[in-house]
């Protein structure tokens, strides 16, 4: 017989490929985990954090349009491939063979494809998506090494016979599958409104903290003169370059126009970079977030114009020469060499020392981005458009003197939200 993969004895190329399947499974579950816990968080606390810089971060990757197709996140694609590579490890036949090698050359082209969108468009870089890639590339190489037909003139060819009867079942079994996920996303979609009960409910136990010493002159959203008159007062510890303080800030655009004159929002300045901010947290995770925070701080009338373009302008605001655009486009350039501008970055930052610490790891309480101070109450992290809008809703009624919110809370598919 002619030597293969998979066909001639438990050699370490065979064993290789059985590994590189089940990395290649781990990885694709490991990324569906991630994706339904940051977008469909079943408690206050179970907020989205994956992220060691704006670059290798994978809530981006869970949060964007191309993270999962009618409902199905694409790592369960990537976890059908990698269990067939390694189910053709086990049970070795040629038909296997050429079919997990013609699988295995257009997960490569898909790997390719979304490595490449992922760097020149998103900008960042999902660890648990990279393992995935880095196990897709393994098993490719080893089916373009060592499967059948390597020595054929045109080599490409034999990546093009796989078994028909084979591609139709593991089609069938995969439409099976994508089924039952779909069935598990619309569950989840639906269950928000009971989940949100719950995290009304969870808020409302949250221990009550108080407001910094200084509370940020800087506000992105201004219902009243004085931030304790509005019925929803958030206080956003925030970074530039914090893809988690993204996504938060795209949620208050829709939020800020439903309870339009009931919000104040001031963004209290938290870069992640050690030149300017003196609390105890990871330093330099986000290099060139004191500059954009300058930059914002400079000249307070014209804040939410800059912060704005910032955050439209998320991946461009990594690079030192936007950020030397953006300042002469304002007409901000001292702001780089304000003292006065830079010890107001530092005084905000510095009242996240004034929190107790909510980990042993850490010092302080505010010790990552986005951290939220809402009426009182500190959640760290995200959550999803829903599970805010419900809290902001409570607050409201309350402030209104309703109480009967929790009875009476419409879930967002059965209702239309003003654009």
């Amino acid at each position: 017989m002619a030597q293969t993969l998979t066909m001639d004895g438990m050699r370490w190329r065979r064993t290789l490929s059985f590994f590189s399947g089940i990395g290649m499974m781990a990885a694709s579950i490991l990324t569906i985990r991630h994706y339904f816990l940051a977008n469909f968080p079943e408690n206050i606390f179970e907020g989205s954090f994956c992220d060691i810089s704006a670059f290798f971060n994978c809530d981006s990757s869970a949060f964007s349009g191309i993270s999962q197709v009618m409902g199905v996140p694409l790592g369960f694609f990537g976890m059908i491939v990698g269990a067939l590579v390694a189910l053709g490890a086990l049970f070795p036949s040629e038909s296997f063979e050429r079919t997990n090698s013609f699988l295995a050359f257009w997960n490569f082209l898909g790997v390719i494809t979304l490595l490449a969108y992922s760097v020149l468009v998103m900008k960042s870089l999902c660890l648990l998506c990279t393992g995935f890639y880095i196990f897709s590339f393994l098993s490719f190489f080893l089916f373009w090494k060592y499967g059948i037909g390597r020595g054929q003139r045109v080599s490409f060819i034999r990546f093009f016979k796989p078994s028909f009867k084979m591609l139709v079942t593991f089609a069938c079994i995969t439409a099976i599958g994508a089924y039952g996920m779909i069935q598990y996303h619309d569950a989840k979609e639906d269950a928000r409104a009971a989940v949100s009960l719950r995290i009304i409910k969870q808020f409302r136990g949250l221990p009550m903290v108080d407001n910094p010493s200084i509370i940020s002159p800087y506000w992105t959203v201004r219902s009243t003169e004085y931030f304790e008159d509005a019925p929803i007062r958030v206080i956003e510890f925030s970074d530039f370059l914090c893809p988690d303080c993204l996504f938060l800030t795209q949620e208050f655009d829709k939020l800020k126009e439903e309870f339009a004159g009931k919000i104040n929002i001031a963004f209290q300045f938290f870069p992640l970079e050690g030149s300017c901010n003196p609390v105890a947290v990871e330093k330099d995770i986000h290099p060139g977030a004191c500059e954009l925070a300058f930059i914002a701080a400079y000249d307070p009338a014209q804040f939410v114009a800059i912060h704005d373009e910032i955050f439209a302008n998320f991946n461009l605001a990594r690079r030192p020469e936007w950020r030397r655009e953006l300042a002469a486009r304002y007409g901000v350039e001292q702001a780089f060499d304000d003292p006065v501008t830079q010890d107001i970055v530092m005084s905000i930052a510095s009242t996240g020392m004034e929190y107790e610490r909510t980990s042993d790891k850490f010092t302080y309480g505010i010790r990552s981005t986005p951290t939220m101070i809402i009426n009182g109450r500190m959640i760290i992290g995200t959550l999803p458009y829903e599970h805010m809008r419900a809290i902001f809703q409570d607050l409201v009624d309350e402030y209104e003197g309703q109480t009967e919110f929790i009875e009476q809370w419409v879930p967002p598919k059965a209702r239309k939200v003003k654009k």
